[in-house]
């Protein structure tokens, strides 16, 4: 499996010189953009790599998975998603301008900024305590204690994230959004700037594809009930307007992160993590996208 997973990765290296490395949050622009690596993760808990897995990253957008769920434990599936959309979007992953048009009244999906914004926000507590309770389911799905957010990065989203307060208070003014700004925003930059590699992606991604089993308390909310809102919503918004295609072409429930990695899970089978810093236009890891097409044929992995 090895040897299969290190000519899959070699395969997909040249698509390193065809992306770029996300650069408006100026702490990203760091990267290296010859890393590529991926992690599979059976249920049984068999870790397989190949490539840079052990290198760090932020998580990105791929925390709006993480803070979904948490939402929905909180508040309840129906609360969730009487505030934020289910559907998917052709837009760009931080478009602002349908949520002033009269007839909207919430972000099409959880998997936009706009949605993520008003998901942390319906997450129990004040202050730090959203985060922390992020932080720490974080943890749990990826069974490393240790996990912590990158200060640098967070203090370049924060202090870059005009666009997204101008989001964040257009639905406070638009009434979609309760609750401090400033502080849900803190969150929300601290949960992108979330540490990881592509092994504790891996891991998340078979804690989903195991059903979401394992958690003490689920709160209001249930394993299966968890596990079919989170890989469908994957699947329609995970990839932000490329999602339709990449669900024809890989056929695998995903989520991607503009620090480079993609989480992708098989229902029931295993989980994948991948890591590559340059995206293509759409905000994708371009070599990521390259390996799990890959992998989804070697393996015949699609779920459709």
């Amino acid at each position: 499996m090895e040897k299969v997973l290190t000519d899959i990765v070699e395969k997909n290296r040249y698509l390193l010189k065809e992306g770029k490395v996300a650069d408006y949050i100026p702490a990203l622009a760091k990267a290296n953009p010859n890393h590529i690596g991926v992690c599979l993760v059976d249920l049984d808990g068999t870790i397989t790599t190949a490539g840079d897995t052990s290198i760090k990253f932020t998580i990105q957008s791929i925390s709006k998975v993480i803070t979904l769920m948490r939402a929905v434990m909180d508040k309840g599936q129906d609360y969730v998603f009487g505030r934020v959309g289910y559907e998917g979007t052709d837009e760009p992953f931080n478009t602002l301008y349908k949520l002033d048009l009269p007839h909207i009244t919430k972000p099409a999906n959880p998997m936009i900024n706009a949605g993520a914004i008003l998901t942390t926000s319906l997450v129990h507590g004040s202050g730090d305590e959203k985060f922390q309770r992020i932080l720490e389911l974080t943890r749990i799905m990826t069974n490393n204690p240790n996990i912590i957010y990158n200060e640098e990065v967070y203090q370049s989203e924060k202090a870059t994230g005009d666009k997204n307060r101008a989001i964040a208070n257009l639905m406070r003014a638009r009434g979609i959004l309760d609750g401090d700004v400033e502080e849900i925003l803190d969150a929300y930059f601290k949960q992108c700037s979330i540490e990881v590699d592509a092994e504790d992606l891996g891991n998340i991604a078979a804690f989903l594809a195991n059903g979401c089993r394992g958690l003490d308390d689920y709160g209001k909310s249930s394993p299966n009930s968890l596990s079919s809102i989170l890989l469908g919503i994957m699947v329609t918004s995970g990839m932000y307007n490329y999602s339709g295609q990449y669900a024809v072409e890989v056929g695998i429930p995903s989520k991607s992160g503009v620090g480079g990695g993609i989480l992708a899970v098989v229902p029931n089978k295993l989980g994948i993590g991948v890591f590559s810093p340059p995206l293509d236009e759409n905000g994708n890891s371009i070599a990521g996208l390259g390996i799990l097409k890959s992998i989804s044929e070697e393996f015949d992995l699609r779920i459709f």
